[in-house]
């Protein structure tokens, strides 16, 4: 068959053959793998939306969330608690599920940032070997940025309207 040609089936032999090629679909995917261990359960949407992102990529189907749409969606609420998927299963599309558990669970919490910023700021080396203490306050610096993603600004304008809130950002 010619690459390109089309099987019975609908969808090319070369498809099928090339792992590499996104819309190769291997045998072990299918609607009930969870990619990530961990359902989500409302809280801690950010890590969780990090790893199905990263499993999704692993798999190479990142461009899945456009295309192959009930597979995707399979995915996400298959990863995602029973209480949150029945609210959400009857949303048309993967891209409009993931656009909904974004608006509804991605909310900047004031009292999470103010927790994470005081361990920041109540971690010491004390008896900690310099790797476990780095490695604390790393994880806390990247759970305390990846919080406040959202009020990263991108302006443009001259009024300093941006630098004010970098600096109110830094007083924090």
């Amino acid at each position: 068959m010619v690459v390109g040609e089309s099987s019975s089936e609908g969808v090319s032999n070369t498809t099928n053959r090339d792992i590499n090629n996104a819309l190769y679909v291997h045998p072990s995917d299918n609607p009930g793998v969870m990619l990530v261990t961990t359902q989500f359960d409302g809280a801690g949407y950010r890590s969780w939306r990090r790893g199905v992102i990263r499993a999704l990529s692993v798999k190479n189907k990142l461009g899945f969330i456009d295309r192959c749409d009930d597979m995707v969606s399979s995915w996400i609420l298959n990863s995602s608690s029973k209480e949150i998927s029945d609210c959400v299963k009857y949303i048309s599309n993967s891209v409009e599920l993931w656009k909904e558990l974004e608006d509804r669970y991605d909310q900047i919490n004031g009292a999470k940032s103010y927790l994470i910023q005081k361990e920041i700021n109540d971690l010491t080396q004390g008896v900690l070997d310099i790797i476990v203490y780095y490695k604390r306050m790393k994880k806390l610096w990247e759970e305390f940025n990846t919080l406040n993603l959202k009020t990263q600004y991108r302006c443009v304008c001259g009024c300093g309207a941006k630098d004010s809130v970098q600096k109110a950002k830094q007083d924090i």
